[in-house]
């Protein structure tokens, strides 16, 4: 080992490692190993078993065994580029080692005439002969114990052997030094947790396959759930920590907004909108998410906390996530805010030069009340004047570090409230949002008509053309979904661009294509389009899945409905029913429904609660397919599985909790094993 101090050892590059080299770096990097931690936290993803000696009559093709064997014969071919053959024995069987890019002078010291010796390796079968090409160890009969064990199989990148990096981690595990154990004893014995050290010399040492339930890897996740939530708990207690002036509620323009909208909160609008004006009238500022089914009624609880805000002379900045729904925002706040003398204003990329610069301008004076805008509202060149609310519409990407960064925007007196159309399930929202307070909202307002799911295979369309024909001539439109831009060789889906030939066919100069591969301003001007009636069928891949109100569409088709998840179908379902007229979503099929994906359509056709959809999800497809977590990046968990460890997590929450009131200085290296400690020290300053 080089000169490595105990104390970091951990933590130190991995060039700091014998043996590792500028060639040896470089492939380690590849496979993301950057630190020595890392090379522990690698952990093996199967076994390979060479602890039997296999006989030759006993061979499987395909296995990887170990063979005693008495060697016959040497076959040098004099021909470049031919491999070198060894002829081997067990009493009057016969077996072949091949040998690519070895020298006679090698294969000769390690596999000497007459010589018993013990092979391992991968079984072929090639020209009626067993063979072993390139065995991966070769040993005289007094090693044999160096062989016939258990051996840990990495995943490995180019450059790199499983021999050379088991050596290495080998080593790390030599000289690491668990010895300051940040939990105590009796913990660990209640939890039946071992010690760091011996957990990672198991788990590098397994004898039987990965298993997420064994006690030793039930320890690591709990480490990592541990420290995340730490980070959370740390993040939650500088918000509030901060102080602010305490806002009196004073309704009068909130009472405008609520008459314009036309419509009684539910019982759940109003327990939440309880909470909000709770959170902007005390003195700990707000950091709050709203998470609501789609079409629950999330975006109007906002807009009259806003009201709240803009009453006692703050300013309120909403944020969305694409041009076309922060443009839909604003003319609901157009309405809703009319006869208040409220200043509004909408701020996009499309906004011309000259309206920039009197927005920016207005902004700064305090004579824009509530702006409207993409993330673009949170560069430096917009300052408001009196900023207090910040309200982003549909981010789940955002991490911990940019709400904090977003809620600094406003200086110490600005809430501040994430809403969120993805219903998450209890385990992960605790993951992912534990910094915040959550409002969830459960039921969806009584005006919103009930979505018919109908589940039809694809030969079936032709039944469906009537339908469309009907619901185009009552002047209402249709979304039509599909998975693919183009046509795949390997898939055999339906693609967006193939679908639109065929539907502008049957219905022409009304239909509208949009897909991830269309310029942006393209797409918004198909959406335009669609959302002022001059094109009556859009047809989609799932760009449209998020947030976009369109009233007067009120049927959508899915093809190959069995390739999506039960999430993101509840999500394009949500593109629909937002009118006054009965919707219809239909999932279409083609042959030959596998029994999950059939019970996943099932799920869908019997609810329309998008929480219990999202838990089914989670119980039918695991953590990380879910919509909106493995696509965004919010999966963040080396180990950690919210649907295999869900005690865990409650276990790691009540902990935190004990804890919070102490420092949690003790937990400082488990922090840095996790890569916790620099974001929470960026945090605190």
């Amino acid at each position: 080992m080089k000169n490595i101090n105990k104390n970091s050892f951990l933590f130190e590059d991995i060039t700091t490692l014998k043996g590792v080299g500028k060639r040896l770096e470089k492939y380690l990097k590849n496979k993301k190993i950057e630190k020595v931690k890392d090379i522990l936290f690698d952990l093996p993803y199967e076994i390979i078993d060479r602890s039997k000696i296999t006989s030759l009559q006993n061979l499987e093709v395909g296995k990887i065994s170990s063979i005693q064997v008495v060697v016959e014969k040497y076959n040098f071919p004099r021909i470049r580029n031919l491999p070198n053959k060894v002829i081997c024995s067990e009493n009057d069987r016969k077996i072949n080692l091949i040998f690519f890019n070895s020298k006679e002078g090698y294969i000769k010291k390690v596999l000497p005439i007459k010589k018993e010796v013990i092979v391992s390796g991968k079984i072929n079968y090639y020209k009626k002969n067993y063979q072993i090409t390139n065995p991966t160890y070769i040993k005289e009969l007094n090693s044999k114990k160096e062989i016939t064990k258990v051996f840990p199989k990495y995943s490995l990148t180019e450059g790199l052997n499983e021999k050379i990096y088991r050596n290495i981690i080998y080593r790390v595990l030599q000289d690491f030094d668990a010895s300051d154990e940040w939990y105590s004893d009796n913990f660990l014995k209640e939890n039946n947790f071992g010690k760091l050290q011996k957990v990672l010399l198991n788990l590098h040492n397994p004898s039987t396959k990965k298993d997420l339930n064994s006690n030793d890897y039930r320890r690591l996740v709990y480490d990592e759930i541990f420290s995340n939530l730490i980070y959370l708990s740390t993040s939650r207690k500088i918000v509030r920590s901060k102080k602010k002036i305490k806002y009196l509620n004073k309704n009068k323009i909130s009472k405008i907004v609520l008459d314009n909208f036309g419509h009684n909160l539910t019982k759940g609008q109003s327990e939440i909108l309880t909470e909000i004006n709770k959170d902007i009238s005390s003195e700990q500022r707000m950091f709050r998410l709203l998470q609501g089914d789609v079409g629950s009624g999330k975006t109007i609880l906002a807009l009259i906390a806003a009201a709240n805000i803009i009453e006692i002379n703050y300013q309120v900045a909403f944020m969305a996530p694409t041009e076309i729904l922060a443009q839909q925002h604003y003319k609901l706040a157009i309405k809703l805010f009319k006869n208040s003398n409220i200043n509004i204003e909408l701020f996009t990329g499309k906004t011309d030069y000259n309206k920039k610069k009197h927005i920016l301008s207005d902004l700064q004076n305090g004579k824009i009340n509530l702006l409207f805008g993409t993330h673009a509202l949170f560069q430096n060149k917009i300052k408001f004047l009196n900023l207090g609310f910040v309200i982003i519409d549909e981010q789940h990407k955002f991490g911990v570090n940019q709400r904090i960064k977003l809620a600094k925007k406003g200086g110490k007196n600005c809430d501040l409230l994430l809403i969120s159309a993805t219903p998450i399930p209890r385990t992960m929202m605790l993951s992912f949002f534990g910094d915040m307070d959550i409002s969830r909202l459960n039921e969806k307002p009584k005006y919103r008509k009930k979505i018919i799911t109908l589940i039809k295979p694809e030969k079936k369309l032709d039944e469906i053309l009537p339908l469309l024909k009907k619901e185009i001539s009552l002047e209402r439109q249709i979304f039509w979904v599909c998975p693919l831009i183009d046509i795949s060789s390997n898939l055999n889906y339906t693609s967006a661009k193939k679908k639109f030939e065929q539907v502008n066919k049957l219905f022409p100069n009304q239909v509208g294509l949009i897909h991830g591969g269309i310029d942006k301003n393209i797409k918004n001007k198909v959406l335009q389009d669609f959302l002022t009636k001059k094109i009556k069928i859009l047809v989609s891949t799932t760009v449209i899945e998020v947030g976009i109100d369109f009233p007067s569409a009120n049927t959508i088709i899915i093809e190959d409905s069995n390739k999506f998840g039960l999430s993101q179908l509840h999500q394009l379902r949500g593109r629909v029913g937002r009118g006054n007229t009965e919707s219809i979503c239909i999932l279409l099929y083609k042959n030959n429904l596998s029994k999950n994906a059939r019970e996943r359509l099932k799920i869908l056709r019997s609810t329309n609660d998008g929480f219990v959809i999202a838990e089914k999800d989670l119980q039918l497809r695991g953590f990380g397919d879910i919509l909106g977590f493995q696509q965004s990046g919010i999966k963040n968990f080396r180990f950690a599985d919210p649907l295999h460890h869900k005690d865990l997590f409650l276990l790691a929450e009540k902990e935190v909790k004990k804890l919070e009131k102490f420092n949690f200085k003790k937990f400082e290296n488990l922090l840095k094993l996790h890569d916790k400690a620099d974001i929470i020290s960026e945090i605190v300053s």
